[in-house]
């Protein structure tokens, strides 16, 4: 851990420090449905810490003895532009690139924290919690339709579409721009779709991001 650099498609690393790593849950109705959840009335946020971020393609190395780690797979936006009570226009002309993520979660260990009403971070922002794929820049894709799919040995199981999210891409961002200042190197996690489950040893996760970026890893 420690080691992680943001890096672009082929391979150029970007230049900015990783800070932290802005998150929001439920913004898929049918994720929210598929594990019994209410679908928040306002964005529900929280943070990883840097050391949460690791490569991607690295081979995925799940924690012990915490019970099931769930993949869920999400579209990464990379910040460029300090951000602080922005409007949308000003979230969106901050937008420096996008990437897939894994939000890693202990689900079991989630599920008690949240029946006894206590954080996530736990479960959530653990070393090797944020496996982060390279870049692309932002002006390679539309941010209102921005397509991800995940397939785990050859099946597919999450597909996840901007288009379908609860809170948008530019208004997602300056709403949580309303509560922690983004800085450049910040990295914003904007929910997973349906068909969320638990990372299995030698399983090989493929990821792919509107036919412009393709990552793969390994569970060992």
């Amino acid at each position: 851990m420690g080691d992680y650099q943001h890096h672009w498609k082929d391979g150029t690393p970007v230049h900015l420090p990783l800070g932290k790593i802005v998150c929001v849950g439920r913004n898929y109705a049918e994720h929210a449905r598929e594990l019994n959840n209410p679908v928040p009335e306002e964005p529900l946020l929280f943070i990883k810490p840097a050391t949460a971020a690791v490569h991607i393609t690295r081979p995925l190395d799940a924690p012990k003895n915490q019970g099931e780690v769930h993949f869920e797979t999400e579209l990464a936006i990379l910040i460029g532009r300090p951000l602080a009570n922005a409007s949308a226009s000003e979230a969106e002309s901050a937008i420096l690139g996008y990437g897939l993520a894994l939000d890693l979660t202990l689900r079991e260990v989630q599920n008690r924290l949240k029946q006894h009403g206590h954080p996530w971070e736990r479960a959530k922002a653990f070393d090797g919690a944020c496996p982060l794929s390279p870049f692309v820049a932002a002006d390679t894709l539309p941010p209102g339709n921005i397509h991800f799919t995940l397939d785990i040995d050859g099946q597919r199981r999450q597909t996840g579409d901007t288009r379908d999210m609860l809170n948008p891409v530019a208004p997602l961002i300056a709403h949580m721009s309303s509560h922690f200042s983004l800085v450049p190197g910040d990295v914003v996690l904007t929910g997973t779709p349906k068909g969320v489950g638990p990372l299995i040893p030698g399983q090989t996760l493929s990821l792919e991001l509107s036919d412009v970026l393709f990552v793969e890893t390994r569970v060992v």
